[in-house]
């Protein structure tokens, strides 16, 4: 892919980069390391300090930014301005958080004496210049929930960001930039994909963290094991969201509109597989049938519009190409199911569609559906619901819509997912954990875990 913004709205080359050769890159790299050295021993209140001011920054810049990340990538520009709103509030979070987070803990006062010390200590230090894959689905969020705690750790950041969103990733340097981040505190490559073996291999850079593709996480993963150096992955998801008897309908049903189209449905965390138990089946799929109907499809820089076009042209094309599979398979498509064709739409667009009668042998049962797209299944009773959801590579997060608190304990340990969201729709926040399991990824991301992700923790000793 190359380094462009092309409108996903109407096919639209607006500016092409030129990749970073190897001088350029070699020279951030010696940047990023130099600048590790320093840096890694401000004081908390200097980088709270620093990341106060990129947070106020970015409010001043919340609807500029939020044009940019909207014809980079085709979000709705209402949600772009709430990405960019959320961003900010994680930045103050963390420089709020963080040296709590991150302070010295003391064992108890038996294990010390057991060990013959007079006193030990654990201390969180940084490792370094951290290199981060990043995706264009959220292409400010995805970087800021990485950048914020590892520059708050200590830790310095380089950008590999996804090719169709250049002006989004060099906004980023710019942002730490104009807060008066030391230069070579947060570095955006650009860079393609084939360049990120190379700089992962580089011994300057400490550990890596994506967010992305299955294969994606398993070529970094696999390079950074042969060099044994630490690893985040947030991968794909196929979320499962199941309705019980007890559950608000209503409620159940509208909300789960939302969580299967936000971004145009392009988030790892959206809602995909709607298990719905057979007593409320069929009700529930007439509220949420007519919910996805009535969603306003159209231009996302229109403050009405709800679902915009997909990214990217092969987005769309791996779509349709799961929902025929499924269409030939059996499954009935209950609203879209083809392509949108609106001559003032010329772009990437894919209706909001809902799949019924899935079976295991189709593709979209296995395969991430990374588009306006949901299936639906019907439970017999919990433990079918428990064995559908958990019928799945992935395990990014989990919705479970029921007011059965023995259902709810049944869920919560059965389910196989990073997250269980009751009667709610899942989101993230800075203050819990995010990541998954299976074929979603591991380690953490947010909250007190995910800054502590990319630190040496370290034993201190003292003798009696």
């Amino acid at each position: 892919m190359p380094i462009a913004t092309v409108n996903p709205a109407n096919g639209e080359t607006l500016k092409t980069y030129e990749a970073m050769g190897a001088e350029e890159t070699e020279r951030r790299l010696q940047l990023a390391e130099a600048t590790f050295r320093t840096y890694r021993t401000t004081a908390f209140a200097e980088r709270a300090r620093l990341l106060n001011r990129a947070a106020d920054l970015l409010d001043e810049d919340q609807q500029d930014i939020a044009r940019v990340m909207t014809i980079e990538m085709g979000k709705p520009i209402r949600q772009a301005r709430a990405e960019a709103a959320k961003c900010a509030k994680a930045m103050r979070w963390y420089a709020g958080h963080a040296e709590q987070l991150l302070a010295d803990e003391e064992p108890a006062d038996a294990d010390v004496r057991d060990s013959g010390a007079s006193r030990v200590r654990v201390r969180y230090r940084p490792l370094g210049p951290v290199l981060a894959v990043m995706p264009w689905n959220f292409p400010l969020w995805q970087v800021v929930r990485f950048a914020a705690p590892a520059l708050m750790a200590g830790n310095v950041g380089l950008l590999k960001h996804a090719s169709n969103v250049p002006q989004t990733a060099l906004y980023l340097e710019d942002l730490f930039h104009r807060a008066g981040y030391p230069e070579g505190a947060f570095q955006t490559l650009l860079i393609g994909a084939g360049a990120v073996e190379e700089i992962l291999r580089d011994e300057r850079v400490k550990a890596a963290t994506l967010t992305g593709s299955e294969p994606a996480g398993r070529a970094v993963a696999s390079v950074a094991g042969d060099m044994v150096k630490k690893t985040v992955l947030e991968l794909g998801g196929s979320d499962p969201y199941v309705v019980m008897p007890s559950a608000d309908l209503d409620r159940a049903a509208q909300i789960a509109v939302t969580a299967r189209v936000q971004n145009n449905g392009q988030s790892c965390i959206a809602a995909k597989r709607f298990i719905v138990h057979t007593d409320v089946y069929d009700a529930f799929a007439e509220r949420f049938v007519a919910g996805m109907k009535a969603l306003k499809v159209g231009d996302p820089m229109a403050e009405e519009t709800e679902v915009g076009p997909l990214a990217t042209e092969q987005g769309r094309t791996d779509v349709e190409e799961l929902v025929d599979d499924a269409t030939r398979s059996g499954a009935t498509a209950l609203c879209g199911g083809h392509r949108l064709r609106r001559p003032e739409l010329p772009g990437w667009y894919y209706p909001p569609t809902v799949l019924a009668d899935i079976t295991r042998e189709m593709r979209i049962h296995r395969e991430e559906a990374f588009g306006p797209v949901a299936t639906l299944y019907r439970a017999g009773d919990l433990d079918e619901a428990v064995l559908i959801a958990n019928d799945s590579p992935f395990g990014l997060s989990s919705n479970v819509w029921t007011r059965d608190e023995t259902e709810v304990d049944r869920f919560v340990r059965d389910l196989e997912a990073g997250s269980v969201y009751v009667n709610g729709m899942t989101a993230s926040h800075p203050a819990f954990p995010f990541g998954g399991a299976k074929r979603s990824g591991y380690g953490r991301e947010l909250s007190g875990h995910g800054i502590r992700e990319f630190c040496n923790i370290t034993t201190v000793w003292h003798g009696a």
